[in-house]
């Protein structure tokens, strides 16, 4: 079972109009020609990716998520998540809902996925696409795809693979891109989504996109596994926020849940990522610390190609933010996968 390292790609947003207006100083560069980053005078990180202010939604997908949809179709698991400070650009990366340029990683798996199962379909593939659509909010699992009246509970657990599943989860076909995005953009409707300190539209939960693709490939082909199934996890992690820069109210409580979650996270990513620098054995990687880590085992030190997209505000402002960010997407990048291909017989 042959090894990987998870991904990272860096993305830096433009300075805001509002913090152009009030003199904030750009504190971090991308290193031209190269995937480096520098951080003042004297920090230097390098990542497997690094996109600067200018970058366009097109070419961070086409450098490094589109070759993940290809590794979908081949049958192994993937995901993408976006990991950063609040107002970074995270939610702006994913994306969701918009087909034109400025669409973001879902808008254009969903366009890339469909493109390439309809030239399978031709070669009398048979494939379906099913998604399911779940929010994290203040460490309580609901589903995107219900009313959230809907009284059911969804539970995190193992299938008879060892891969991680939320049981209750409502899945829908789609069948083309349009509807596939039409379930996002209703889903998103639901989302916790309020004006803090930092962003007038920040994202207050975790959100997990799953889109799973079962093909039943031809029969008179030998060479091919009769069927396969694999899921692509798409990631929109809430943004951490500094205690001396969030609201002064009820939104407390959720951004303590958040960086509660996301430190859990850190956790997880430095102890794996020792364990891979080290090579040696750790008994305990604390996953159950929380859900959202428990949600990502498969991506973290399980059996998927993982991408993390670090998003960073170049404003001098979060320089101390941007910093950590920086520090635990540094580590993520010694994590080693084993990425399997999945039959369903």
């Amino acid at each position: 079972m042959s090894e990987v390292c998870v991904k990272v790609a860096l993305r830096v947003r433009p300075l805001l109009p509002l913090e152009v207006l009030q003199n904030h100083k750009v504190c971090l560069r991308i290193v031209p020609d190269s995937n480096k980053v520098t951080v003042g005078s004297d920090r230097l990180f390098s990542f497997d990716h690094a996109f600067g202010p200018t970058a366009t939604q097109d070419e961070v997908y086409d450098s490094c998520v589109q070759p993940l949809v290809e590794t979908l179709l081949r049958g192994d698991n993937a995901t993408v998540f976006c990991f950063g400070q609040t107002g970074s650009g995270k939610t702006y990366t994913i994306g969701g809902g918009n087909l034109g340029e400025e669409g973001g990683i879902i808008d254009r798996v969903a366009e890339n996925v469909f493109s390439l199962l309809g030239e399978k379909n031709s070669d009398g593939v048979e494939t379906k696409v099913r998604v399911t659509y779940l929010e994290l909010y203040m460490e309580q699992l609901q589903d995107l795809l219900e009313s959230h009246n809907t009284d059911k509970e969804l539970f995190i657990s193992k299938n008879n693979k060892g891969n991680t599943v939320v049981v209750g989860a409502k899945e829908i076909v789609v069948t083309s891109a349009e509807e596939l995005l039409s379930v996002v953009e209703a889903g998103n409707v639901l989302r916790h989504i309020k004006t803090t300190g930092m962003n007038e539209h920040s994202s207050r939960s975790h959100t997990i996109l799953t889109l799973q693709v079962v093909q039943a490939f031809p029969h008179n082909n030998p060479s091919l596994k009769p069927s396969c199934s694999s899921k692509l996890c798409l990631v929109d992690l809430a943004g951490s926020e500094c205690a001396r820069k969030r609201n002064k109210d009820s939104r407390h409580n959720e951004s303590a849940h958040i960086n509660r979650g996301l430190l859990a996270l850190g956790n997880v990513i430095r102890v794996l990522a020792t364990r891979a620098q080290n090579n040696c054995k750790i008994p305990h990687i604390p996953y159950r610390d929380s859900k959202i880590t428990r949600l990502l085992q498969d991506s973290l030190g399980g059996t998927a190609h993982t991408l993390m997209v670090a998003c960073v505000s170049p404003s001098h402002h979060s320089v101390a933010e941007t910093v950590g960010v920086l520090q635990c997407a540094d580590k993520a990048r010694h994590i080693r996968n084993c990425p399997t291909a999945t039959s369903t017989h």
